[in-house]
């Protein structure tokens, strides 16, 4: 892999409420390289979409970093103003939103949307932003882009909306796209289309990418690193190879056995419990009381990363010399083998 395109270091970030504040993101620290898929994988509310709005500047007004770093092209972007990020936005850094309606504007055509950071930052006239932005459509898929560059988003489809966000967010040529939950709203056949689309546009245009997902079959199909996020932490990280055959953590644990699959014949597994307030964190290990494993020293003091491999680490007292030997939940040891079967048979 390449070398570091973007450090985040000890990153934490509050929230400002009615009732107190809410510790979101807690310690993060993660490095993408250059050229790579880094998926951040968790349940929701995990920090995981506050994470990525820090990098780009982008917190609503209750928020604020307390501490940490964001480092990027030898810029600290934790103490940028405002205005500051006018040229690391789109330029540098861009972001695919979730839900391509809201991000839209119903009521202006979406070729003028896209020409529209055209002719801001690059200066470009009408006719050179019209035909980079028609250039941009079909390399996004959307057919007839001639055509629909004078249509209005409610004209098009779920996917093509999507599909015109991205090409909004590539047209700056960005070495950075994060892209948050951008299938979510998609049924299976369109998201399968848009992640390969994704997947091509990274190699056509030497792109890293940050990929925010509560959906770990995405993330199989679409990443070479994986972050998992829980209660505002990282709690493993390793190649995606790592997650899926060797995963380390509880919570991965439950995560995986959670996931439906074509072959899956047993009952599914459900996390119990629900994931913890952050006006007050629990003390020790965060999931702790959903985990059917953990141990008394869970509930007093937060567990370290534990080295599993050279690319593989995960914060559970369960790695500890001392701990117990656990193994793993027996709908996730049959998945695992299944997919190990499939690869060896491909």
């Amino acid at each position: 892999m390449g070398e570091t395109i973007l450090k985040v270091k000890d990153l934490r970030v509050n929230f400002r409420a009615w009732a107190g504040t809410v510790q979101a993101v807690r310690g993060v620290n993660f490095e993408l390289k250059k050229g790579e898929t880094l998926a951040i994988v968790g349940e929701s509310g995990s920090g995981k979409s506050v994470t990525t709005k820090a990098i780009l500047g982008i917190l609503p007004s209750n928020a604020r970093i307390t501490s940490g770093e964001i480092l990027y092209d030898g810029k600290d972007l934790t103490k940028l103003k405002e205005k500051d990020f006018y040229s690391i936005r789109g330029k540098h850094i861009s972001l695919v939103f979730q839900d391509p309606l809201s991000a839209l504007n119903p009521i202006q055509k979406v070729g003028k949307q896209i020409c529209e950071a055209l002719r801001k930052n690059e200066h470009m006239t009408a006719a050179e932003a019209k035909k980079r932005a028609v250039a941009l459509m079909e390399d996004v898929g959307i057919p007839e882009p001639e055509t629909k560059f004078s249509q209005y988003p409610f004209q098009f489809s779920g996917g093509m909306r999507q599909r015109i966000v991205i090409a909004i967010a590539l047209a700056l040529n960005p070495k950075i796209l994060i892209c948050d939950e951008p299938t979510t709203a998609l049924d299976v056949t369109i998201q399968s289309r848009i992640l390969d689309k994704i997947k091509d546009l990274k190699e056509e245009h030497d792109l890293s990418v940050i990929f925010i997902t509560h959906d770990l079959g995405v993330v199989a199909t679409v990443a070479d690193r994986v972050c998992v996020m829980y209660a505002g932490k990282i709690v493993e990280y390793g190649t995606v190879d790592d997650i899926f055959y060797e995963p380390a953590h509880p919570y991965t644990w439950a995560l995986l056995s959670s996931m439906p699959d074509l072959d899956t014949r047993e009952k599914l597994f459900s996390i119990p419990g629900a994931p913890p307030n952050m006006m007050y964190p629990p003390k020790g290990d965060a999931f702790a009381p959903r985990n059917r494993y953990a141990m008394e020293i869970d509930f007093e003091q937060e567990p370290p990363f534990f080295k599993v491999s050279d690319t593989h680490y995960a914060a559970t007292w369960l790695l500890h010399p001392k701990a117990p030997k656990v193994e793993l939940p027996e709908v996730l040891r049959h998945r695992i083998q299944r997919m190990k079967e499939e690869r060896e048979g491909a």
